[in-house]
């Protein structure tokens, strides 16, 4: 099998989770944090679910599955230990049209989940298409310690002198060399060991004046405003039994 990669954005879209149990709250957990507006159906729901309704705007169903459950939803994910169930789902999906993920059983999904590592913006998945999600874990691991909370600092000034440059020019190529300049001068390493002057001095050599790093860092983010070509948003998951 040959996946195609796509991140999607869920934000604010209707997504179903049928199941109740530890492997339903992981994928209900990595849902929320996306922004989407979930739905939980199961007859048992764990503690864990529990805490999460009182503490986000989620949506527990205390019963069973009906096929009437997917209307009007985005996608769904199936996280029950019941194969028979599992099966109905994705038929049920897939006569719609939906977008279905049954955990641990790839043969009737068509998408799987792969093992992430996020720091801020920063997103990095792992997958072996379903043949050895040990290894995609094994990987995960390693890219976690490679990657640390560095780049999302990195990531947050790039972004904020991005949106000091586009209220300038609104034409994202014509800032490509000074961003390849930054980077190339080594600027994640720089907030990794926290050179606060190496960096302002840096800031000035390749953008001029007026870009402090301290300054840039306190603006408040706004709201995200997308750039013809940029992708339209994120997913995350871990990959099948990783």
């Amino acid at each position: 099998m040959s996946y195609y990669p796509v991140n999607l954005d869920i934000c604010g879209r209707k997504c179903l989770v049928v199941g109740g149990g530890s492997v339903a709250t992981r994928k209900v957990k990595s849902l929320l944090d996306c922004g989407a507006q979930v739905t939980v159906v199961s007859p048992a729901i764990n503690e864990a679910l529990e805490k999460l309704d009182r503490e986000s705007n989620l949506d527990l169903q205390r019963r069973s599955y009906q096929s009437t459950d997917l209307e009007g939803h985005f996608l769904v994910i199936g996280a029950t230990d019941d194969m028979r169930l599992s099966r109905r789902i994705s038929a049920d999906a897939e006569s719609r049209g939906m977008l279905c993920n049954i955990a641990d059983v790839p043969d009737v999904c068509n998408f799987i989940l792969p093992a992430v590592i996020r720091q801020g913006d920063l997103l990095l998945t792992v997958s072996t298409s379903g043949k050895s999600p040990a290894f995609s874990k094994h990987l995960r691991k390693q890219l976690e310690t490679a990657y640390g909370a560095e780049y999302k600092l990195f990531l947050q000034l790039m972004g904020r002198i991005r949106k000091r440059l586009l209220a300038v020019e609104h034409a994202p190529e014509a800032h490509k060399h000074l961003f390849e300049r930054l980077i190339d001068n080594n600027l994640v390493d720089l907030i990794r060991n926290n050179k606060i002057d190496t960096i302002n001095k840096l800031l000035k050599q390749v953008l001029g004046d007026g870009f402090d790093y301290a300054d840039l860092m306190k603006e408040e983010p706004t709201a995200k405003v997308r750039i013809k070509g940029e992708p339209a948003g994120q997913s995350q998951g871990q990959e099948k039994n990783s």
